[in-house]
């Protein structure tokens, strides 16, 4: 990419987009094409097509998803795997059309087995069993590792994959029937803090999901726009890189790092009735090493850096 490229970022409002976009802003590319869904649904083929006739971007990076945790995949797994595939069908199918030059396609961790050695390489892709609580959204990320490979294979294009860990930062979700787990706790430990305050009472307990046994790998936001600008960049290849910073943590321990960040006096009381999900994802991120990126921030900053954009973005939420 030179400075002058016209780059085409998909879904340029959601947590991934917006980072990325910042990032290319803010290393002077100065031709980024965004649309809103309103402007360009992108699960319209018609539409889709005729958006990349008229921009002809020369890059893409395809951020552009239906996400969330636990709760929104058991609730909404059709609209999961219907959004999800015709979202990256037709862009992916769209640029090969439209001969874009380079085309970044954003994955997920979910896509490893349940039970994959831990850490996660790249090659444990499609070697065992899928976790069930979010099986239709790993399916459909699935199936755009593949197609990207296949458009690779069958007409030289360079379409590259990355699978991402965890994310976390401003412009997250904070929805708490639709959220990740970091965004979810967050929120909820605000909140309860915020209550104990107006009522000057005894804090109520935060009640979470689980054993808080379950382990996770977290990376910041501008970390990971990041590293998609550097493989951009850098890497082309029809094998997936995953993204991550290569430590995880419990549930349990986040719950308590959060609660001191946010400064939270209550307790915590976890409700092993609900699922835990994967037992543990933790990303081999060796060969994202070998090619020259790591990840920056540490998590304790980069949590600290997500609580402040939410007190000042939801003044409504006992801010």
């Amino acid at each position: 990419m030179n400075k002058s490229s016209r780059i085409y970022v998909a879904g340029h409002r959601g947590l991934v987009g917006s980072a990325i976009l910042k990032k290319l802003e803010s290393e002077g590319y100065t031709k980024l094409v965004v649309r809103t869904s309103k402007e360009l649904d992108l699960t319209r083929q018609t539409e889709v097509e005729a958006f990349f006739k008229k921009e002809q971007p020369e890059y893409v990076f395809l951020a552009a998803a239906k996400v969330g945790g636990i709760l929104a995949n058991n609730t909404y797994p059709a609209d999961f795997i219907y959004n999800n595939i015709i979202i990256q069908t037709n862009v992916i199918h769209a640029s090969y059309q439209s001969n874009v030059r380079k085309l970044l396609f954003l994955g997920s961790s979910c896509i490893y087995p349940r039970h994959a050695p831990q850490p996660m390489r790249e090659e444990y892709l499609l070697t065992g069993v899928l976790e069930p609580t979010n099986e239709p959204y790993a399916i459909a990320k699935i199936a755009g590792i593949k197609m990207c490979q296949s458009y690779n294979r069958q007409y030289a294009a360079n379409f590259i994959s990355v699978m991402p860990t965890n994310l976390y930062g401003p412009f997250d979700n904070f929805d708490l029937e639709t959220s990740h787990v970091l965004p979810a706790l967050i929120r909820k430990f605000h909140e309860a803090k915020a209550a104990m305050q107006q009522a000057e009472a005894k804090p109520q307990p935060v009640i979470l999901w689980g054993t808080g046994r379950p382990r996770r790998e977290f990376l910041y936001i501008d970390d990971l726009a990041d590293a998609c600008v550097f493989l951009m960049k850098r890497y082309d290849g029809s094998e997936i890189v995953n993204i991550g910073v290569g430590k995880d943590i419990s549930i349990a321990e986040l719950a308590a790092l959060i609660k001191e960040i946010v400064g939270y006096e209550g307790d915590i009381i976890y409700d092993t009735l609900k699922p835990d999900g994967t037992p543990r994802k933790l990303l081999d991120v060796s060969r994202l090493h070998s090619l020259g990126w790591e990840a920056k921030t540490g998590l304790r900053e980069g949590i600290a850096k997500t609580y402040e954009w939410y007190t000042g973005h939801h003044k409504g939420k006992g801010s």
